[in-house]
Formats: C-alpha cells, structure tokens, sequence
C-alpha cells in the first residue's frame, strides 16, 4: 500500500513540476507579448501625436491664412464703396452740368 501512494505522490509532483513547467513558459510567452503590444501602442502614440501636431499647425495656418483674407476683402469693399460714392457724385455733377 505504501509503494502505491509513493508511486500516486510521484507521479503527482512529476506531473505538477510539469504543469509548473508549462504554466511558466505561458507567462512568460505572455510577458514578451505584452511588452511587445506595449511598444507599439507607444510608437502609434508618437507617430499620431506627431502627425496631430502637424495637423494643428496648417490648421493654424489656414485660420491665419483666413484672417488675412478676409481683412484684405473688407478694404477692397471699402474702396469698392468709396469709389460707387465717387461715381454717384460725378454723375450727379455731370446731369447737373448739361
């Protein structure tokens, strides 16, 4: 009887030295996995951020670009209305001198 739980207590700690085995090469294989994962995502965290970076700037860019435009277009509309004014006023002068 001895030498049956002997052999059932050896073939369990055979067999749990192997699950042990087993269990630790996975974690380890997960271990890798993740620091690999890790690495990427803080590559694609760099290279959007980057490339947010650049967005934001050519949309600074284009807002700039907008307000020059648009402070260009309110003279050019000032002019546009002093010169009706003048046109209206030589008009009328050229009616009242015939």
């Amino acid at each position: 009887m001895e030498d049956k739980t002997f052999e059932l207590l050896t073939k369990m700690y055979s067999d749990f030295s192997e699950f042990r085995k087993e269990t630790s090469q996975r974690f380890d294989k997960v271990e890798s996995e993740i620091k690999t994962v890790g690495n990427q995502v803080a590559r694609l965290e760099n290279d959007h951020g980057q490339k947010l970076d650049s967005l934001f700037d050519g949309y600074k860019q284009l807002t700039e670009g907008q307000e020059l435009i648009k402070s260009q277009l309110a003279a050019l509309s000032a002019k546009v209305e002093s010169q009706d004014v003048q046109i209206t006023v030589l008009k009328g002068n050229k009616k009242a001198a015939k």
